[in-house]
């Protein structure tokens, strides 16, 4: 499911949330960057026009929205946890040289999942599928003799 700025704000509504100008910050924040942030980045976004917020409370509010299920926690090793505004399935480019992360949308791989649990008498539940390589901008960057 992809979710939208206006449906994230319904749904915290439902929930009986309260809609604080923090909550609408880090909600806008996420809508307009799909660079997949981690809360440090979403906290250095917001703290100009928000001076007393804390990275405690980009954490919580970021915990809640995952909570909901329209914000995904992506975790990749001891690295800080990145966040995705899009839970509608897909999957990831990642830059082996800036670590910009890049959607890309594929059919999804439930074969994969089948034969897996299959072979290894596993219930399987989901899946993530990662791409490394070298982006756009680090490519020109490299030809260019820029390090």
């Amino acid at each position: 499911m992809s979710v939208t700025l206006n449906e994230a704000i319904s749904k915290l509504e439902a929930e009986n949330i309260r809609l604080t100008s923090q909550r609408i910050a880090i909600l806008e924040y996420l809508s307009a960057h799909h660079i997949h942030p981690t809360a440090e980045e979403i906290y250095h976004g917001i703290k100009e026009n928000f001076p007393g917020i804390s990275v405690a409370t980009v954490y919580n509010n970021l915990r809640l929205f995952t909570d909901l299920g329209f914000l995904k926690e992506m975790k990749y090793g001891d690295a800080s946890s990145r966040f995705d505004f899009s839970t509608k399935p897909h999957y990831h480019v990642i830059c082996e040289r800036c670590g910009k992360i890049t959607d890309f949308y594929y059919p999804g791989l439930e074969d994969v999942e089948m034969a897996a649990g299959k072979i290894t008498n596993h219930e399987i539940h989901s899946h993530r599928l990662e791409v490394y390589g070298i982006c756009e901008q680090c490519q020109k960057e490299q030809k260019e003799g820029v390090q």
